[in-house]
């Protein structure tokens, strides 16, 4: 497939396409984000992502010239240039370009649309799992910048969180909030299994209330379980029967260890793997292009 990028209204091949570097996101982490998968020619949650983005627009003030409408069809357009059936979109919206912190004088918002793809794991580890250990690293709080906006610059502490779990041999890091809540792991939501009743951080822990995470909610819903969003302690995980994490990247994988201590049985569990086969089926649903 042809990588392709759309930046400020021009399409050109990934490896050529350059930002100015005085873009605010470069200088400062200044910007927004959305990861959004393409299956079979469908793009995922389009609208749910979009609608994210918005917001987080509107609460960080950006002065942007394109509306939502406007940038849903430049997304498309941009997937049917690339000719792509399964893939991974990339899109960012900055302040805009120019030296200084202060945003007042920073407009209008540079905007790319990439088409790429992107695989986090192995096709193995969703087989047999990931092993996950608990970070030193805590999540941002709510006070400092709100959790719900999936903004460039707070997912520096969750590369150096995942660094950690990296130094361990792990899969990925468990970040908890400054309560010592569990909170998400470095890139994706967590899913403890408790018998027939599935749990959740609630958004109120200090978590990217994640688009495939309400796909997982809703699944689960639909399946007869009772899903909850609630506070969790590593306890809650460590006495967990099943766990699973989930994101755009990942999609939905086993965690069957934390800190060395097995979770359940120690291998992918029966409701996990009945949630991933039904997001599998879900993903065939999406905008086509």
């Amino acid at each position: 497939m042809p990588k392709l990028v759309w930046l400020n209204g021009e399409v050109m091949p990934l490896e050529s396409a350059v930002v100015p570097a005085a873009d605010h996101a470069h200088l400062y982490g200044d910007g927004l984000f959305e990861g959004i998968r393409i299956y079979s020619g469908k793009i995922f949650r389009l609208d749910e992502h979009l609608d994210r983005l918005y917001h987080g627009i509107n609460y960080l003030g950006f002065e942007t010239r394109m509306s939502q409408k406007d940038l849903r069809q430049v997304v498309i357009d941009t997937c049917k240039q690339a000719e792509i059936q399964d893939g991974y979109i990339r899109l960012n919206v900055t302040r805009g370009t120019g030296l200084g912190l202060d945003p007042k004088s920073i407009k209008p918002t540079n905007v790319m649309v990439m088409i790429n793809s992107l695989s986090l794991y192995p096709p193995e580890a969703y087989e047999i799992g990931l092993k996950v250990v608990t970070s030193s690293v805590r999540v941002i709080p709510a006070d400092s910048l709100d959790p719900r906006v999936k903004a460039i610059g707070r997912y520096v502490s969750n590369i150096y969180a995942k660094q950690e779990a990296n130094r361990q041999g792990a899969g990925e890091g468990l970040m908890l909030n400054h309560q010592g809540q569990v909170a998400e792991c470095t890139g994706d939501n967590i899913f403890l299994i408790h018998g027939k009743t599935i749990r959740t951080p609630h958004p109120s822990c200090g978590i990217l209330a994640g688009i495939t995470r309400q796909t997982l909610i809703d699944l689960g819903r639909e399946k007869g379980y009772t899903v909850e969003e609630t506070v969790l302690t590593p306890f809650d995980v460590y006495s967990a029967d099943e766990a699973f994490l989930t994101g755009t990247a990942c999609e939905v994988i086993p965690m069957i260890a934390l800190d060395n201590r097995a979770i359940g049985c120690g291998k992918p569990g029966q409701i996990t793997q009945e949630l991933m086969a039904a997001f599998r089926e879900a993903t065939a649903t999406g905008v086509p292009f």
